[in-house]
């Protein structure tokens, strides 16, 4: 099943990511337009007073010098005094006014002319002042909706984001390494030790793994080296055994101690396939070509004409190794013999048109009842035999597991499946 990308480590990081960043730009946008305001109206207010205190300071030492065109001095009694409470608080001139009355000496009136009637002005009298001071008043300018600085916030945003899943895509590296190793392993392929890099707890992960990975390859490699010496020891004592139980006058007697003997020999040489780990420098041979010539030696060691059927069409261009074509093709064909039920197909195949995707399909089928599906996954599995009933003589439960290591050393790949119309389909993948 194909990973979603929200499903992975890098996709939750890049999500989490974008989701802290909105909510922290945005924060900081509105934090910028509330203190922007706050601003505004703290400049308004101290250009107020600065004007008052200086008209103030005026008149009391130059009294006859004329006062500047927009600023005016009207009396208590005059008519032109707006009345109090006209305050239009749509306007944001709430804050201004209060902050205006903190900073003026206490029992200070504050009024504001109509702000429908321009140009708008605002009154102030002063405790024991016999006039009001007029001033022009800037309107406080409304909140935009828009900016410059939402440009600025955007680019900075997305500068932010693509720095995050950079950093982000680098924590997950050393991660995704380990990922593959995993999976490498869990298909039985040799895995080199992977670096170890990251956040401590990352490092100390991989550590742990490639120290597995040592475990495990040292008691595989004590594994083979112990079946392979036993099956080896045993060879010669086999052949002494064979010998003399040919020698036997009871023909019935002979015959079944043969049959013994060479069931054990069958069994010590799926041992000694199985535990020889060296790569296969025999002669490549074309696949069909070979498939047609063990069909035929198949079918007159084990009789009938339709035993084995072949659709073979993959060319001369599909070598493999002869050693390890015959190998694999033998052990398909006795567990097929053995297990399933006639006919047994032989097919080849070439999949993928392309120059750099081209593979070659090398299939074996029979007609009998298959594996159950719980048993699949313990198909290729060494010394198992998935049903102990059947297990009969010179089977060791290697076959299968044979043909998944043999496949997996020349680069290919091996899948068990159940066919639709019954029986065991064994298809073996390999690389141009």
């Amino acid at each position: 099943m194909k990973l979603r990308p929200v499903d992975s480590l890098f996709g939750r990081l890049a999500l989490l990511v974008v989701c802290v960043l909105l909510v922290a730009h945005f924060a900081w946008y509105e934090l910028v337009r509330f203190e922007r305001s706050q601003t505004q109206t703290r400049y308004a207010t101290e250009e107020v007073v600065f004007l008052v205190d200086a008209i103030e300071q005026h008149q009391a030492v130059n009294p006859n010098q004329p006062l500047p065109s927009r600023v005016r001095l009207v009396s208590v009694d005059s008519p032109l005094v707006p009345r109090a409470g006209n305050l239009d608080e749509h306007r944001g001139l709430q804050r201004f006014e209060n902050d205006l009355r903190d900073r003026l000496p206490p029992g200070s009136e504050i009024r504001f002319s109509s702000m429908d009637s321009p140009p708008p002005r605002i009154w102030v009298l002063r405790p024991g002042s016999d006039h009001w001071i007029v001033l022009p008043m800037q309107p406080m300018p409304p909140a935009r909706s828009i900016d410059r600085m939402v440009i600025w916030l955007v680019l900075i945003f997305l500068s932010a984001v693509l720095s995050a899943l950079f950093a982000a895509w680098q924590l997950q590296r050393p991660l995704q390494t380990l990922v593959s190793a995993v999976a490498r392993l869990g298909r039985g392929e040799q895995v080199p030790p992977v670096p170890e890099r990251g956040p401590h707890e990352l490092r100390q992960l991989t550590r742990g793994f490639n120290q597995m990975v040592n475990d495990i390859s040292q008691a595989e490699s004590y594994r083979q080296i112990m079946l392979a010496g036993v099956a080896h020891d045993l060879k010669t004592p086999l052949a002494r055994l064979r010998l003399r139980a040919e020698m036997m006058d009871e023909v019935k007697l002979r015959d079944g101690v043969v049959r013994d003997v060479d069931s054990l020999s069958h069994i010590v040489d799926q041992f000694l396939v199985f535990a020889h780990d060296r790569g296969d420098e025999s002669m490549p041979v074309g696949v069909d070509e070979r498939c047609e010539w063990l069909s035929r030696n198949y079918r007159q060691e084990h009789g009938g004409a339709d035993h084995i059927v072949l659709d073979l069409r993959a060319g001369p261009e599909f070598l493999l190794p002869i050693a390890t074509l015959d190998r694999l093709l033998s052990n398909l064909l006795d567990n097929a013999t053995v297990y399933g039920a006639p006919p047994i197909t032989i097919a080849t195949a070439k999949i993928g048109g392309g120059r750099y995707d081209k593979r070659w399909q090398l299939t074996v089928s029979d007609r009998g009842p298959g594996i159950s599906p719980d048993d699949l996954r313990n198909a290729t599995r060494p010394f198992v035999r998935l049903d102990p009933a059947r297990g009969g003589n010179g089977h060791s439960g290697l076959g299968l597991a044979i043909v998944d290591r043999l496949a997996r050393r020349v680069g290919g790949d091996c899948t068990i499946e159940n066919r639709t119309a019954g029986g065991l389909n064994v298809l073996l993948t390999f690389p141009d």
